[in-house]
C-alpha cells in the first residue's frame, strides 16, 4: 500500500496549476481526520467540540514538512464534499498563516483543478471575499471550546502560497535526506 505522505509523487514543475493533496476531511464534517505518520492511515484526531463544520475540504500536502512537524495543509475550494484519502490536484490561490497552540500552521488556500465551477479562480482576489471571511472565522472558532489558543492572520496571495509550498516541499526533503529515501 502506498503512504500518502511519502510515496505520492510531487511534480515541482506543477505545483502552480496541479498539486497533489491528499483530502483527510471533506468539507461539511465535524470528525477531524488526521494522518497517522506511521502506517498512512486516517485516524480519528477528535468530533470537534464547536457548531462549526469544515468549509471546505481539507488535506495535506505530500512530501512536505512544516514547522508544526506534519504536512502542509491545505483546503481546497470545490463543489462537492471529497471522501478522506482521495488524491486530488488543486490550484495555489493563497495562504493563510495561523499559530495552533504557539506553533506555525500554514493554510494553503486551493481550487480544485478539474471542477469547471472553480476554473476561473487564479488569484485568492478571485475568491468571493464572504467565502475568504467564512473560512477564516472557522480557524478562528473551530477550537474555542477546547480552550486551545488559535491566532489566525489574513490571507496573503498565490505567490506567497508558492512560496510556502516550495518551503515545505525543501524541508521535506531534508528531513528524509539522513533516513536514505
Amino acid at each position: 500500500m502506498a503512504h500518502p505522505w511519502h510515496d505520492i509523487e510531487v511534480d515541482h514543475d506543477q505545483i502552480g496549476e496541479a498539486l497533489p493533496v491528499v483530502i483527510e476531511i471533506p468539507e461539511g464534517s465535524k470528525n477531524k481526520y488526521e494522518l497517522d505518520k506511521a502506517s498512512g492511515l486516517l485516524k480519528l484526531d477528535r468530533v470537534l467540540f464547536s457548531s462549526v463544520r469544515y468549509p471546505a475540504n481539507y488535506g495535506m500536502v505530500p512530501q512536505s514538512f512544516c514547522d508544526d512537524g506534519d504536512p502542509l495543509d491545505a483546503v481546497v475550494l470545490g463543489q462537492e464534499a471529497v471522501p478522506p484519502l482521495t488524491l486530488m490536484y488543486v490550484r495555489p490561490v493563497g495562504v493563510m498563516h495561523m499559530r495552533d497552540q504557539g506553533k506555525a500552521d500554514d493554510k494553503i488556500l486551493a481550487v480544485s483543478t478539474y471542477d469547471p465551477v472553480f476554473a476561473h479562480i487564479r488569484e485568492l482576489e478571485d475568491v468571493p471575499p464572504h467565502l475568504l471571511a467564512e473560512i477564516r472565522r472557522f480557524f478562528l472558532d473551530y477550537k474555542v471550546l477546547e480552550e486551545k489558543e488559535v491566532l489566525v492572520e489574513p490571507f496573503e496571495g498565490r505567490e506567497k502560497a508558492l512560496q510556502v509550498i516550495q518551503q515545505a516541499l525543501a524541508d521535506y526533503e531534508k528531513l528524509r535526506a539522513p533516513l536514505g529515501r
